[in-house]
């Protein structure tokens, strides 16, 4: 709000200034009596005792009369309407309601003010307005800097506190009863109950603007947490499904997401949010859509033990891998879509656009430079684990 400039008053206001600064108790009660209207949404001050709301008014009141008396000045930056912005801020009270208190007192002051004017001529009726409103006013100015700063401040405040509250969660902190109980009422989750976390990988923001507004309206409870690598939800189960509510989060993720099998409640967030990561990590850079990790277990293992998944590849894969770039990527191809197709030459055929000879010939080179035979049941196993490990990057793809 722009305030008016604020001119020195002029020696007649002053005077009237002095007079009224006598009769603030009787002001105040005229401003007490003017707030309260059949109207609650205009006197929502149900936040502040009468002792603190009269404290308040008379405050007001005396610095509107000292900055029309000349005693303060630059009304714009007052410390009397800046404190009573941050307190009704921090109380709770509209903004709206406390610009409405000020015009009600402001109408007092200058009401009081004519009152004791006399015979004045015209033109100093005049200044009295002006110099009333325009103290109001700037008074006003100071008041919705300082409520909207306070408000920021919170906001801020309540962020940092949420940020820690999950960081904590995660970092399995809820294996404490008492933090776990005190973290479900701030975060507004179930403080017993299944739950799951969902990890997202991509584009800032990962997850639509208004997921948890949108769950919560279909009564499923959720926080969303945006960390360096990934944004995670802790999801409440409850009363829900778990297929059902990841069918709800799917259409509001983008990019890559996994999600955890359910835990029973928020002591295992720790396992369940290390548990979603894993699943996220086994999918692609570009991968899109949201899986689970139950159907990611093999990946999943295969990135639990890069030592044992090393030395998998080099015995399985290694003479193969060893060849020249163009061979290997076909040879690796041919291999991985035959066991797709269930072993079957015939079917893989058309899927690698060469004739089923020519995908015999390709399995017996593999079979060659293995010094193994590739039909089994071990060996199929192996042979998919091996090649599940090289398209995650995991070991021997170099």
């Amino acid at each position: 709000m722009a305030a008016p400039k604020h001119t020195g008053p002029t020696p007649g206001i002053r005077r009237l200034a002095a007079v009224c600064r006598t009769e603030v108790p009787v002001l105040t009660r005229r401003l007490m009596a003017a707030i309260f209207t059949d109207i609650p949404e205009w006197t929502d001050y149900s936040p502040v005792s009468r002792e603190d709301l009269r404290n308040g008014c008379r405050s007001y009141l005396t610095r509107v009369l000292d900055l029309l008396a000349g005693d303060v000045t630059v009304p714009d930056r007052d410390d009397v309407a800046a404190a009573i912005g941050r307190n009704r801020a921090a109380q709770g009270v509209p903004l709206e309601v406390m610009l409405r208190t000020f015009r009600l007192g402001g109408q007092i002051v200058w009401e009081a003010l004519l009152d004791r004017a006399g015979d004045l001529a015209p033109g100093e009726f005049r200044e009295i307005g002006a110099a009333t409103w325009s103290v109001i006013d700037g008074m006003s100015s100071a008041l919705v800097t300082s409520y909207r700063n306070t408000e920021l401040e919170q906001v801020r405040r309540d962020e940092r506190r949420r940020h820690g509250l999950i960081e904590d969660l995660l970092a399995g902190r809820a294996h404490d009863a008492t933090f776990a109980a005190r973290a479900a009422r701030e975060l507004n989750l179930p403080a017993h109950g299944a739950f799951l976390v969902v990890a997202v990988r991509g584009t800032r923001p990962a997850v639509r603007l208004g997921t948890e507004t949108a769950l919560a309206a279909l009564g499923i409870r959720s926080v969303w947490h945006d960390r360096v690598d990934a944004t995670v939800g802790l999801v409440s189960l409850e009363r829900h499904d778990s297929s059902a509510v990841l069918q709800q989060i799917r259409p509001r993720v983008r990019g890559g997401a996994a999600a955890s099998p359910p835990v029973p409640g928020l002591a295992q967030i720790d396992t369940a949010h290390a548990l979603a990561m894993l699943a996220l990590e086994t999918l692609p850079t570009d991968a899109e859509g949201l899986v689970l990790l139950e159907e990611r277990y093999p990946e999943a293992l295969l990135l639990r033990s890069p030592d044992l998944t090393e030395l998998l590849v080099t015995r399985t894969l290694g003479p193969v891998l060893a060849l020249p770039e163009r061979e290997r990527a076909v040879l690796l191809e041919t291999l991985t879509t035959w066991l797709a197709e269930n072993c079957s030459a015939a079917n893989a055929a058309p899927l690698l656009h060469c004739h089923r000879n020519t995908v015999i010939n390709r399995l017996h080179r593999i079979a060659t430079l293995l010094g193994r035979p590739l039909e089994g049941r071990r060996a199929y196993l192996e042979l998919s684990l091996a090649l599940a490990a090289v398209e995650l990057g995991a070991a021997g793809a170099d």
